[in-house]
């Protein structure tokens, strides 16, 4: 019963942890042809908020066809925001097109007022 106890008490810790780090503001463009139907904003990671990081990172994503991102390759930023970048980016939605295409995202991050 002692065990059951801990990881409750674990797992709400964790839960308000991570509800508590905030978010980054979504400042984000997409620099390629197809039009973006589901954004999902990133996390800011709990670090970034304790060092006050601040910054910009730039991913180019295959699209496939059908509108969801295939695969992401880091093209700048700090690395301790590009994880989040990248989490967040994979969940984006875009217009569906007749081919694979690369987008240049860009996401600004900064701590919520």
């Amino acid at each position: 019963m002692r065990l059951h106890n801990l990881v409750v008490v674990l797992f709400f810790g964790l839960a308000v942890l991570f509800a508590s780090a905030g978010k980054a503001q979504a400042q984000a463009s997409s620099e390629g042809t197809r039009r973006v139907v589901r954004k999902v904003v990133p996390s800011y990671p709990e670090l970034a908020k304790k060092m006050n990081l601040t910054g910009t990172v730039r991913v180019l994503a295959t699209v496939s066809p059908d509108g969801t991102v295939r695969s992401l390759q880091a093209m700048g930023g700090s690395p301790v925001l590009i994880k989040a970048t990248e989490d967040s980016v994979y969940k984006w939605k875009f217009a569906t097109a007749a081919a694979e295409t690369k987008e240049v995202i860009e996401l600004h991050f900064r701590p919520e007022q």
